[in-house]
């Protein structure tokens, strides 16, 4: 079942519920760090969706639904796709790590130790973790996670929007996971 933006919007939460259990989920999992754009965290809720992630982890200074910027942004699918608030990040990997002994844990994020997202190892369980608009991942949320990639930037501009990246790296785990 496919719904377009005005179903999604108008699903009723018990149908949603209904609807998102039937989803076959791939075990990929994003983890939303500081993130203060309601707007952007709506949009990786469509991205999630997208994408068939088992869970969205919202964790530490950011707003959660029902807030309505979020879902205008998401276009209802902050009612399909399950999703948890956390503290702070390194909470949420650590639950993933407890759940899922073989997960990986990949922060998008520009650092010494990053390497290019096309360079590494998507296998499945999966979770990809993106962090602040202005300051990224805090550097303790980083010591926590198995791998850093980034996505290459050849114009003036230091870095793409966290929904873009998201995207960017997420599909491309999904295809490299296939």
């Amino acid at each position: 079942m496919k719904l377009n933006s005005k179903e999604l919007r108008d699903i009723p939460q018990s149908e949603a519920e209904h609807i998102s259990a039937d989803i076959v989920r791939r075990p990929l999992y994003l983890i939303l760090e500081n993130i203060y754009d309601t707007y952007n965290i709506g949009g990786i809720f469509r991205l999630a969706d997208a994408l068939a992630v088992s869970k969205i982890y919202l964790c530490g200074e950011m707003e959660t639904p029902p807030n309505h910027k979020i879902q205008k942004a998401s276009v209802g699918t902050y009612k399909i796709v399950p999703w948890e608030y956390k503290e702070t990040a390194l909470e949420a990997i650590n639950e993933l790590r407890k759940e899922q002994k073989d997960i990986h844990i990949i922060a998008v994020e520009q650092s010494k130790s990053s390497i290019p997202y096309t360079e590494a190892d998507y296998a499945l369980p999966l979770s990809l973790l993106v962090g602040n608009e202005t300051y990224g991942v805090l550097p303790e949320t980083l010591k926590a996670v198995d791998q850093t990639v980034e996505i290459p930037m050849w114009g003036i501009n230091k870095s793409l929007n966290v929904i873009v990246s998201a995207a960017i790296v997420g599909y491309h785990a999904v295809q490299k996971s296939a």
